[in-house]
Parts: structure tokens; sequence; C-alpha cells
């Protein structure tokens, strides 16, 4: 379970999180959403310990992990961004990542899953936006870890491979696994979410499903209720 207390964070005169209070119970999918500078970034990266909060308490598992980093080892992470070294070939940087965290991976199975074998002694600098997005998920998925935290999984899939990212979100799912996600695409959350987090001004607006939501605007489709939130 990760639970926030009392979070405050600011980037000069700028307040990204404003007292927020927040807990995610083991097990599920939680989407975190809002406008550009809402804080759903400096969210994630304070749980990831890649912001340092002014101000408040972040418990995994009942025990504070801000300043720790041994936590981590049990969260895989997927950046928004796949920006990998260009002169790496795709199956170096498999290697390179799985000696870097001591945990047993299975990287075999998703690359076959998302076609990446023509790929693999290809320069990475070389990769369509979609292919490096493709190896992304590769490197996330490939370990077992309670907790995943996914910003933006779907930039640049093609049909079939964002399939293949829904039947792995249901996998891990179905496992116990804690699954955050950010995205802009609202039939995901839809359709994957057991839960929405709407943030605002680095304020929690909304904390409930996506139905309750619907209800609670007098909406029919998660769009036009997060537009709701946005204009009330």
């Amino acid at each position: 379970m990760i639970e926030i207390k009392n979070l405050y964070k600011s980037f000069n005169k700028l307040t990204v999180l404003d007292g927020l209070d927040l807990v995610f119970k083991d097990g599920g999918i939680f989407a975190i959403l809002g406008p550009n500078g809402s804080g759903k970034t400096t969210l994630i990266k304070s749980i990831l310990g890649m912001v340092v909060p002014d101000k408040g308490e972040i418990l995994v598992n009942n025990s504070d992990v801000i300043g720790q980093w041994a936590y981590r080892n049990d969260i895989n992470y997927l950046p928004q961004i796949a920006n990998f070294p260009s002169n790496l070939t795709v199956i170096e940087l498999i290697n390179m990542v799985k000696n870097l965290r001591p945990k047993e991976a299975k990287e075999t199975e998703l690359i076959a899953t998302f076609g990446l074998e023509p790929y693999l002694n290809k320069k990475l600098g070389n990769l369509s936006g979609g292919t490096k997005q493709k190896v992304n998920l590769v490197l996330t998925f490939m370990f077992d870890s309670p907790l995943i935290i996914l910003d933006e999984p779907t930039t640049g899939l093609d049909p079939i491979s964002l399939i293949h990212l829904k039947e792995i979100i249901r996998k891990e799912k179905n496992e116990g696994k804690t699954i955050l996600i950010t995205t802009h695409i609202m039939s995901l959350v839809e359709e994957m979410a057991d839960e929405i987090v709407f943030l605002l001004d680095g304020k929690i607006y909304f904390k409930g499903s996506a139905d309750t939501l619907k209800t609670q605007t007098k909406q029919h489709n998660l769009e036009h209720a997060i537009a709701s939130l946005l204009q009330s």
C-alpha cells in the first residue's frame, strides 16, 4: 500500500503539490489524471524518489521511503519518453538493465509479444518512436515487482501492440499488482482503471471510479465528465 500524507512540493514560487493526502491500496489499476501542470509527474517522481518533497510523508507498506532507495527495487517504472543511448543495440540495452537489477528477468516472451526479434541487433538511435516504446515496455515488464508505474504507456503504439499492452496490464493486475497509470487517453482509463485520481493545481479534485465520476457530473462519457471537473 502507498500512503501519501500532507505532501508539498514547490519549484521556486510555483506550488506543484499542495498538501496532498492520498492512498493507493494493494492491487488494482489507478489512473492519475489531470491537465498539464497539475502535479501528476511530480507526484510520480516523488513516489519514485526522483523528487524530494518539501514537506510530508510517503509510506510504502507502512515505511517512510523519503530519502531511502532499497524500496525502488520493488517498482517497475515506464518513463514517458523512451530516451535511450543511441549507440547501443536493443539487446545490449536489455542485457545492461538485467545486469543492473538484482532480479530475475523474463524478457524472451515480451520480445516476441511486441515483435522485437528483427530489431535486437539494431542501434536504438535508428529505431522509430513506436519501436523504442516497445523496448521501453519490455524493460518495464520483464521484472516481477508488486508496484508498476506507467507514464503515458500508449505513446506511439500501433493497435496490435496496444492490445498486447492491455493484456499484460490485466495479467499483472490479476496477480495482485498495484498499477499506477498516467494517460490522456480516456478510453484506456474507462476500460482499464479501477479508480481515478484527478489532480488540479496540486490538489485532489476527485478520487473514485469512472462510473461515480460520470454520475457525479451527470455526463455519459468520461471525457465530458473530466471536462465538467475542469469547468467547475
